[in-house]
Parts: structure tokens; sequence; C-alpha cells
């Protein structure tokens, strides 16, 4: 008998278990919140410890705990701001008084997906089927109103949609990867290019020194040519002839000097008089200290003897030197620059009886010997009356065109290094879309934006584009946007973002600019145009090209569509 009452006791005492843990949630309470209502006699505010309430007062339509959590069912409490989806599951902030402990009515949807809708949407008459599909947030029939269960149709509906979602998600990122792929392709490019670049840079820099020494050797050799003088004249009458430049030179000079001297002079002699006629003029009795000193200086220096500047002798003979080519007492140049027989002829035809080994080494002996005097200055240097030779010419050509050559590849060098180190992007996607454009028709104008270029504002009126903005950077930004049915929108969390800033003068403000917001998307398209401020632009773009980026750091995939 015992043993009987014991099993009986036993078995009363686990139904009662199993039917308190199987208990039902109260009306509007989510799956996560279900352990704060578990008591079977009173319950505790949850944000609230301290206040203790019978069961029989949850969703009595009355506030009673501070944080509204007595009110899981009801809209007695959804004057307090509801506790944000980043909390859900945890104590709300301290402040109770605003916040509430939970983020809405819990809407299970049997056949969808369950969902929060707001306190304020609880027994309003409207049947909320877009978030509530089960109508369970009318349950008191206001106004007779009878929200029925559409979850199962809204359900099919979702999962077909959602059925294209997933294939769009899936064409998109096989896009990316075709992108992404298309970009390492232009970043190899990049890469082989700079290694062609410095091997090209290696070879013409040994070109350049090459050249460089060849250009030294031909200036060498113009140096050591014999050349005829012209019109046929002697050694002699070529060296006449560099003699008369030169006396042309030196007496042009003297000219100058002697017209600077006669200035000077008759400066000298004009402050002489001034300062002469001041002594003479002076009233020594007035005690200045500063005009007797310059006094006894000019007296000093009128005692002091003179050296000659120039007598009518001196003048006579530089006349004499100064006179022009003509003049009576002149060089007649002319009678030594007569034709002769150029002791250079008698030379090449004394070496045309030589062998032709003799008389080629005979005549780079001369060469050498002439460079050596004319690089020790014993010989002037000798210039042909035609100008360079075409052999220095080409030398000196060649020598520009391979510095040239360099420096452009130096450039390009420099160019390629500076672009693989740009940002473009994770997996340097925005490499394959640079310079790529997407425009959208909005009414009035048509707006283009350009990967890392520029963005557009063209009106269809005609008339010049406006530049919206020029590309800055790459950045981030949180957004909490609601995603339209079509899919085509931003979502919340963190977003790709391109900045694009300096764009033309707005009118009474200030340059334009554009914030290109990312989401992802099966192709490019401009989704949504925006002015938040005078001339600052919002623009909401989709793009295969940030697929999936969000999600790497994150322990959950997102579906972005």
């Amino acid at each position: 008998m015992r043993s009987t009452s014991f099993l009986i006791i036993l078995s009363v005492t686990v139904v009662q278990a199993i039917a308190a843990a199987e208990a039902p949630r109260p009306l509007g309470v989510g799956p996560e919140f279900a352990k704060f209502y578990k008591g079977l006699e009173t319950f505790t505010c949850i944000s609230a410890p301290s206040i203790h309430l019978p069961i029989a007062r949850l969703n009595d339509d009355f506030c009673d705990c501070p944080d509204g959590s007595d009110e899981p069912g009801t809209s007695a409490c959804a004057h307090l701001s509801p506790l944000s989806p980043a909390f859900l599951g945890s104590t709300p902030a301290d402040d109770l008084d605003t916040t509430s402990a939970l983020p809405g009515f819990y809407c299970k949807n049997k056949g969808h997906q369950p969902s929060y809708v707001p306190f304020t949407v609880v027994n309003d008459g409207v049947c909320d089927y877009e978030s509530c599909c089960d109508g369970s947030d009318e349950w008191a029939k206001v106004g007779g109103v009878k929200c029925e269960d559409r979850c199962k149709e809204i359900g099919k509906e979702w999962k077909k949609q959602d059925e294209q979602r997933q294939k769009s998600l899936s064409n998109a990122a096989k896009r990316r990867k075709e992108i992404v792929a298309d970009a390492e392709k232009l970043r190899k490019e990049v890469a082989d290019r700079i290694q062609s670049l410095q091997t090209e840079i290696q070879g013409g820099e040994m070109k350049v020194k090459a050249l460089e020494s060849d250009l030294a050797e031909t200036e060498r050799r113009e140096r050591s040519k014999v050349v005829k003088s012209p019109k046929g004249l002697s050694k002699m009458g070529l060296l006449a002839q560099l003699a008369k430049d030169r006396i042309e030179e030196l007496r042009e000079s003297l000219v100058e000097v002697r017209r600077q001297r006669d200035t000077g002079k008759a400066r000298m002699v004009e402050l002489e008089g001034i300062l002469s006629t001041f002594k003479e003029e002076y009233n020594p009795n007035f005690n200045d200290e500063g005009v007797k000193r310059a006094v006894r200086s000019w007296e000093d220096y009128a005692a002091r003897e003179k050296s000659p500047i120039g007598d009518d002798a001196h003048d006579r003979d530089l006349d004499e030197i100064a006179k022009p080519e003509g003049e009576t007492g002149a060089i007649n140049w002319s009678e030594w620059e007569e034709p002769e027989e150029s002791d250079v002829d008698v030379l090449y035809k004394f070496e045309a009886y030589l062998p032709a080994p003799v008389r080629d080494w005979l005549d780079q002996k001369l060469r050498d010997l002439r460079v050596i005097l004319v690089e020790n200055g014993i010989l002037a240097a000798t210039h042909s009356s035609d100008g360079e030779s075409k052999e220095l010419q080409d030398a000196r050509n060649a020598l520009k065109a391979a510095q040239d050559s360099l420096n452009d590849n130096n450039r390009q060098l420099t160019t390629h290094q500076e672009d693989l180190e740009k940002d473009y992007g994770i997996d340097d996607v925005f490499r394959a879309l640079k310079g790529q454009c997407v425009s959208r028709d909005s009414g009035e104008y048509i707006y283009e934006l350009c990967w890392l270029d520029k963005t557009k504002q063209k009106s269809k009126k005609g008339g010049s584009q406006t530049i919206m903005g020029n590309f800055v950077s790459i950045d981030k930004i949180m957004v909490d946007d609601e995603v339209p049915p079509d899919g085509k929108g931003l979502g919340s969390g963190e977003r790709v973002a391109l900045k694009y800033e300096n764009g033309q003068h707005c009118w009474n403000g200030p340059n334009r600019s554009t914030l290109v917001v990312l989401a992802c998307a099966e192709k490019d398209e401009v989704w949504k145009i925006t002015e938040e401020e005078k001339c600052v632009y919002r623009m909401e773009v989709g793009t295969p090209a940030v697929c999936g980026v969000s999600d790497r750091k994150e322990e959950r995939p997102k579906d972005e569509l």
C-alpha cells in the first residue's frame, strides 16, 4: 500500500511539474522573455525586481510595472519607448521611466515568420497583416474587427519571394566572383607592368650611360678634327680670323670701360664742386658736430695727392686702339686672310703616299695629340663654321631620346606603384568597376554615378552637366532602413559607402558632395537620390560588388537583398 501511495504521489508531482513547465506564455510574450513569466502565483517586474504583482494583474490593461513588462499583450504601456532589438533577451537600460522592457507585442505567425509589432497597434481596430499575419494583435475585436489568420497564404507567398531573393542573392554572389576575378586580373596586369617597367628602367639606365659615353667620345673626336678654314683660308688666315674676332671683342670692351670712366669722372668732379661750395658757405659758428666732421673729412680729401685719372696723351693712345676696322691706324686684317694653299691639304697629300694602315695610325695619333693639346690649353679648340657635325647631332639626339624614355618609364612606374597602394575595397573589387557609370532618370534630371570617379546631375532640358562630387574615399556607415517589397533598399546594418566631395560650387552654398551608400543587388542600379542638405546629396545604390561583404564580420549571415 505504501509503495502504491508513493507512486501515485510521485506521478501527480511529475504531471504538475510537466504542466508547469509547459504552461502557455502570457499573450504577447516572445520566447526569449518566457523565463520572466514562469511564476505560478506572483510576477516580478523585469527591470524592477522589487515590485511583485499577482498573476491576475498581467495583461489587465493597466500599466503597473514602470517598464511595462506586466502588459505584454495590451497597449496600456504603449507610452514607453520600445526596447531596441540589440537588447533582446537582456535587461533594458536603467531609464525605467521611458524605456519598455519588451520590444513589442509578439505575434507567433505560425506558417510564416514570428515578429514583434509596436504596442501602439495592439487592439487599434486595424489588421496589421504585414507584421502580424495571424491577427493576434487584435484579440479584443475592437469595433467588431476580427482579423483572421492569413499566415498560411502570406507565408506561402513569402517563401516564393524568398526563393526569388535567394536566387537573386546567388546570382549576385556569382556576379561578384566574376568582378573580383576581373579585379585580380587588372591588379596582376599592373604588377606585371611594374616588373616590366623595372626591367626597362634598368636597361634604360644602362643605355643612357652608354650613350653619354658615346656622346663624350664623339665630342672628343670633334675637338680632335683638323678643320679647314672657311673661304679656303690657310691656318694663318684662320688664326687671323680668330684673332680679329677676339680683338674686336676687346675693343668693344675698351670703349665701354672708357665710357664708364668718363661718366664716373664727370660725377666725381660734380661731387667735388658740391663739397667745395659746402665748405666755403657753411657757418663755422654753428655747433653741428656732424657738419664739422664732414668739412674736416673734405679738407683731408682735398689735401691728399690725387692719382691722375688720365691725360690727353693716354686718351689719344686709347682712341688709336679703339679705332674700328678700316680706319687709319687699325689693323688691316684682309691682308692676313688671303687664300693660299692650305698646309692641311699638303698634309693630306703627304698621307696619300703612305700605306693605309700607316696612314690610319698616323691620323689617329695626330688626333690624339691635338686633343691633348686642346685639353691642356696649349691649342684653342676650333669649330666648323657649319656648326655641329651630323655625327655629334645624332649622338646628342640619341641620348636625349633615351633620357626621355627613361623619365617616362619612371613616371609610369610611380603611377602604377601608387595605384597598387590605393584602396579599392575588399578583394580590390572596385578596381574592376572604376570608370564605369550607372544612371537613373529622376524626372527633371538624370543622375549618374561613375565608380571611383564622379557623380553627375544632367538636366533633361539641355545645358551642361553638374558635377556633384569627385571620388575621395571608401568608408563604412551604419544604416537602419526598412527594405521595400521589391528588395531594393539598404536594410539595416553596416554598409559600404563611397564619398564624393569638392564638386561644383553651389550658388549661395558649399561645394556639392555626394554620399553613395551601397547594398547588395544582382546588378548595378541607382535606387534613390535625396538632397539631405543644400547641395549635399545621398545616393542609395545596389551592386553585386558589396554582396557578402558585411557578412564576413558577423556570426550569422544576413540576407541583404
